[in-house]
C-alpha cells in the first residue's frame, strides 16, 4: 500500500488508502513474461493465468478488447502498417490492468516490456509487476521453433509442427501460420530483441528470473510457477521500522539520529514526544504535564495514545521510523504489537555497568549555553567554563544504578519477546556501532529455525 501511495502520490492519502483496502489484492499476481521470439512466451503466460486465476494481458489480446476507448486508436496505427506509440501502448495498458478483473485477480502482461523506454513508461503509470520472467534458448532452437509454428485461432493455443502437434484432427484443420515466422523475419526479431534486452534487465534486475526454454514445456512452467509464487524480500525494508532497546547511556539516541539522518526516516524519541506534547499542551500534554511535575512515571496507555498517533503520521507510514525509549518491558511490547506498530528491526546495545558509569555519571553541562561536555572525552575548553559546570541530578551515581536495576529485571523478557533482534556491542567507537548497525539493516531478515 506505501508502493501505492509513493506511485500516485494522491491529494486524500486517507481516502486513497481506504480505496485501496477495500480492493484487497496486495497478494494477487503481477507477472511479466518477456523473451525473444518463439521461446514460448503465450504458452507459459497462459498456463500461468490458468493455474494462478490471473488475467492475461498481451499486445495482441489488447487489440481485440472492444471495450477499451484507446483500442480503436492502436487498431487504426495497425491498419495503417504504423508502429503503434510507446506511450499509447502504455496507457492501453494501463487502461486494461485498472479494471476490476486485473485489480481482483492479477495479471500476466505477456511480450511487453520490450525496451527500456517501455520499461520506464510502465513504471512511470504506476504498473509495478512483483516477477518479470525472462525465458532464453539459442538463436538457432528458436528460429527452428518459428518456422513450425501454428496458432488456434479459436483458444490461441500455440502448437508445432515438429514438437506439439496437436490429437484432434479438428483442431489440425483450424490451426493457422502466424505473420512473421519466416527465417528471415526471425532472424530480424530475434536482433532487436538481443539489442535492447539490457534494458529491460538492467530496470527489472532485482525481480527478474531468467530460465532457460530449451527444454520440455512442463519443465520451464514449472519453474516459472516456483518463481512467481516467492515473496521478494528487500535488501532494506521498504519502510524501515527500527527499534534500539539499551541501558542508559549506550547510546541509542546517537545512533538513532545516524540511521535517521543517512536513510532520511522518521527519529522518534519517547521521552522527547512527551516532552514535545507538554509544551504543546495538547489534550494528552495536559494529562501527562502532572506526571513530570510530580517526577512520576507517565502511565502505558497514555504514552502509547501519544506514540501511535506520531507513528501513525504519513511520514512514518511512507519513510519509515526509527524508534528508542520504548517498550522499556514486555507488557509495553506486546501493547506495541497490539496496535500493529511492529518493528522490522530490533537492536539491543550492550554496555558493561562499568562503560555506563564512565559515560553517565561524568557528563556535565553548561548553564550559561546548555553545551554539553564529559570530564574524559570531551573536557571543558577553559577554566572559566569548568567551573560553572553543573551535572544533572539524573547523571548522579545512584540515580543511574536505580534506572539500570529497572533495565535489567526487563530485559530478559524483551529479548525472549524479540527473537530475532540483533545484539550489538556498543562499548566501542559509536562509527564501528553504525556500519555494524547498518549491516544488519540492510541484509535480510534472520528465519527462524
Amino acid at each position: 500500500m506505501v508502493e501505492k501511495l509513493l506511485i500516485h502520490k494522491p491529494d486524500d492519502p486517507i481516502e486513497f488508502m481506504i480505496t485501496h483496502l477495500k480492493q484487497d489484492n496486495d497478494d494477487v499476481p503481477r507477472i511479466c513474461i518477456v523473451g525473444p521470439p518463439a521461446s514460448g512466451k503465450t504458452t507459459i503466460a497462459m498456463w500461468l493465468c490458468k493455474q494462478l486465476d490471473a488475467i492475461r494481458v498481451s499486445p495482441e489480446t489488447l487489440l481485440l478488447e472492444e471495450l477499451l476507448e484507446l483500442t480503436k486508436e492502436a487498431r487504426a496505427y495497425k491498419e495503417r502498417e504504423q508502429e503503434i506509440p510507446n506511450a499509447l501502448w502504455t496507457n492501453l495498458i494501463q487502461e486494461r490492468l485498472s479494471n476490476v478483473d486485473c485489480i481482483k485477480r492479477g495479471w500476466v502482461l505477456e511480450g511487453f516490456p520490450e525496451n527500456r523506454e517501455q520499461a520506464w513508461m510502465l513504471q512511470s503509470a504506476g504498473i509495478a509487476p512483483r516477477h518479470v520472467v525472462v525465458l532464453y534458448a539459442p538463436d538457432v532452437v528458436l528460429i527452428e521453433r518459428n518456422l513450425g509454428k501454428r496458432v488456434d485461432p479459436f483458444t490461441e493455443e500455440v502448437y508445432h509442427t515438429t514438437f506439439d502437434w496437436p490429437s484432434d484432427p479438428l483442431v489440425q484443420q483450424r490451426l493457422v501460420e502466424p505473420e512473421g515466422v519466416s527465417e528471415q523475419e526471425t532472424s530480424k526479431k530475434l536482433l532487436d530483441y538481443h539489442r535492447n534486452f539490457p534494458g529491460i534487465f538492467q530496470t527489472f534486475h532485482k525481480i527478474l528470473k531468467s530460465i532457460n526454454a530449451d527444454q520440455p514445456c512442463a519443465d520451464v512452467f514449472s519453474q516459472a510457477l516456483a518463481y512467481v509464487q516467492t515473496r521478494h524480500r528487500s535488501a532494506a525494508p521498504f519502510t524501515p521500522r527500527i527499534l534500539f532497546c539499551g541501558p542508559p547511556g549506550s547510546g541509542k539516541s546517537l545512533q538513532a539520529a545516524l540511521i535517521a539522518q543517512k536513510y532520511s526516516i522518521v527519529n522518534i524519541c519517547c521521552g522527547q514526544l512527551l516532552k514535545e506534547a507538554v509544551a504543546d499542551k495538547t489534550k494528552l500534554g495536559e494529562l501527562v504535564k502532572p506526571y513530570f511535575d510530580n517526577g512520576c512515571p507517565v502511565p502505558d496507555n497514555i504514552v502509547l495514545k501519544i506514540l501511535a498517533d506520531r507513528l501513525n503520521r504519513l511520514d512514518c507510514m511512507t519513510s519509515g521510523w526509527v524508534l528508542h525509549g520504548f517498550p522499556r518491558d514486555l507488557d509495553q511490547a506486546e501493547q506495541l504489537e497490539r496496535i500493529r506498530m511492529i518493528p522490522n528491526r530490533v537492536f539491543f546495545l550492550n554496555l558493561p555497568y562499568e562503560s555506563i558509569l564512565e559515560r553517565l555519571a561524568q557528563r556535565r553541562i553548561d548553564p550559561a549555553t546548555g553545551e554539553r561536555y564529559h570530564i574524559t572525552y570531551k573536557p571543558a575548553p577553559s577554566p572559566d567554563i569548568q567551573a560553572r559546570l553543573r551535572q544533572n541530578p539524573k547523571d548522579l551515581e545512584g540515580k543511574i544504578e536505580m534506572h539500570l536495576e529497572i533495565y535489567y529485571r526487563n530485559i530478559k523478557d524483551l529479548e525472549e519477546f524479540y527473537e530475532n533482534a540483533f545484539s550489538v556491542n556498543a562499548d566501542q567507537d559509536p562509527h564501528v556501532v553504525f556500519e555494524y548497525i547498518e549491516s544488519c539493516i540492510i541484509k535480510p531478515l534472520p528465519q527462524k529455525s
